[in-house]
C-alpha cells in the first residue's frame, strides 16, 4: 500500500468523497453532518492523503489544521473493496505522522452515533483517542461524538 499526498482531482478519489458526502448525509439527521466539501479539502490548513494499491484507491483521509498545535481528522473513507484490510488504520498512522511533523501535538474529530459509525468508534479507540467535549466551533447534539488523543 502506498500513501500520497493529495489526489483531489483523480476521479476515482472524487467519486469516493462523493459516496462518502451521500452516505454521511444519509445516515446523520439534518444539520449534523460537518464534512469538508471538495474546495474545503483543497485548502491550505488541509492535509488530504490518498491510499493505493498500485493505480486502485483503497481509501482517503486528511487532517486540517485549527491551530498552531491543534488538528481536526476530516474525511476519513474506505473504498468498500478495502474495507476490513487495514487501510484507514494505515491512513491513521500516516495521518498522525503528518500531523507531528507540522506541529501538532492534539489531534481531535467529530464523528455519528450508530451501527453506520461503530468501526470508526473502534478504529479511533484503538488508536487511543478518548470521548472529550466538543470542540472549536461544534455543538453537541444527540447524534455527534467527540474524540481526541495527544500526540506523542
Amino acid at each position: 500500500m502506498e500513501i500520497r499526498a493529495g489526489g483531489l482531482d483523480h476521479p476515482d478519489v472524487v467519486a469516493l468523497l462523493e459516496e462518502h458526502f451521500a452516505e454521511m448525509l444519509a445516515a446523520s439527521p439534518p444539520g449534523t453532518c460537518h464534512f469538508l466539501d471538495l474546495t474545503k479539502l483543497a485548502a491550505d490548513t488541509v492535509h488530504f492523503f490518498t491510499a493505493w494499491k498500485g493505480e486502485t484507491l483503497l481509501g482517503c483521509g486528511a487532517f486540517q489544521a485549527l491551530s498552531d498545535d491543534h488538528g481536526e481528522i476530516k474525511s476519513m473513507r474506505t473504498t468498500k473493496a478495502a474495507l476490513r484490510r487495514g487501510v484507514a488504520a494505515a491512513l491513521l498512522s500516516h495521518i498522525e505522522r503528518e500531523a507531528r511533523a507540522h506541529g501538532i501535538r492534539q489531534l481531535s474529530l467529530e464523528t455519528g452515533t450508530g451501527a453506520p459509525f461503530e468501526a470508526a468508534h473502534g478504529l479511533y479507540r484503538r488508536f487511543g483517542y478518548g470521548y472529550c467535549p466538543p470542540f472549536g466551533d461544534y455543538e453537541a447534539t444527540d447524534f455527534n461524538v467527540f474524540m481526541t488523543r495527544t500526540l506523542d
